[in-house]
């Protein structure tokens, strides 16, 4: 299976298709969706919505893809370009790693360290 996603309804979407036969194309987001990404054992497609959740759908089957209804696990705004993921899935589907803009106050303080080479020992 390959999952993908494309403009062909009029909005981003997320789809599963047969590979390489091809064949058998299926949506799988219902609101939009961007980035698919499998869990390591084939039986979990995470993807991200247009408004910055991060979504799981289940897939189950042999000859035949079901795919269960996607569900939300966690909300983020992703930090750059909407042509980039801006997330990975560890193998297990229990951890991601994030590319995720950080609220902080707009006046923190910003340190900069000039000549910072010649405190570190050799």
């Amino acid at each position: 299976m390959k999952a993908y996603h494309s403009h062909e309804s009029g909005r981003y979407e997320v789809y599963v298709q047969s590979f390489p036969a091809g064949g058998g194309k299926q949506r799988v987001s219902t609101g939009g969706g961007l980035w698919p990404q499998w869990w390591g054992d084939g039986k979990e497609l995470y993807y991200r919505t247009p408004d910055h959740k991060l979504m799981a759908a289940s897939v189950s089957g042999g000859t035949s893809l079901a795919m269960g209804a996607p569900a939300a696990l966690f909300e983020f705004r992703s930090g750059g370009l909407a042509d980039e993921p801006y997330y990975s899935v560890d193998r297990d589907g229990q951890r991601f790693l994030l590319n995720a803009i950080v609220e902080t106050e707009t006046n923190s303080p910003l340190t900069v360290v000039v000549n910072w080479m010649a405190g570190v020992k050799k």
